[in-house]
C-alpha cells in the first residue's frame, strides 16, 4: 500500500483506478481480514475507485459484497474477499476502457452495458 503523490494524482486524474477492502474505517492497517474475524463479520466486500490526493474520498466506480456464511474461519474471509476485490477492479476497469463512467465533482455515473 502507498500514498500517490498529489502531482502524479493531478496529472492522471480519472485515469488511476484503486480497489479497497469493504473494512473501512473499521479496521484499519495490515491483516483486516485478520481484524474483521474476531467480531464474527458474515460478510466481505470491496470498492473499486479513482484515485484523488485526498485519501477516502474518491469517486467510486463500483462496489460488491459477498456473504461470508455462519462460521467462516480467517482464511475464508480473506479468499471471499479477494473475490471481491478481483471482480470490483474488472469491473471497473471494463467499465473506463468502454468509456461509461462520468466523473461529475467527487462522485461518478456508470453507465449501464448496451
Amino acid at each position: 500500500m502507498q500514498i500517490i503523490p498529489p502531482d502524479t494524482c493531478q496529472r492522471y486524474t480519472g485515469r488511476l483506478i484503486n480497489i479497497d477492502h469493504s473494512f473501512l474505517p473499521s479496521f484499519v492497517g495490515a491483516n483486516p481480514y485478520f481484524k474483521a474475524y474476531e467480531p464474527g463479520v458474515k460478510l466481505v466486500g470491496a470498492t473499486s475507485h479513482y484515485v484523488t490526493e485526498d485519501l477516502d474520498e474518491d469517486p467510486i466506480i463500483e462496489q460488491d459484497v459477498i456473504r461470508v456464511g455462519r462460521n467462516p474461519n480467517k482464511e475464508d474471509l480473506v479468499r471471499f474477499g479477494k473475490d471481491a476485490e478481483k471482480a470490483v477492479l474488472v469491473k471497473a476497469l471494463r467499465n473506463h476502457l468502454e468509456d461509461r463512467v462520468v466523473i461529475q465533482s467527487n462522485k461518478t455515473v456508470v453507465f449501464d452495458q448496451r
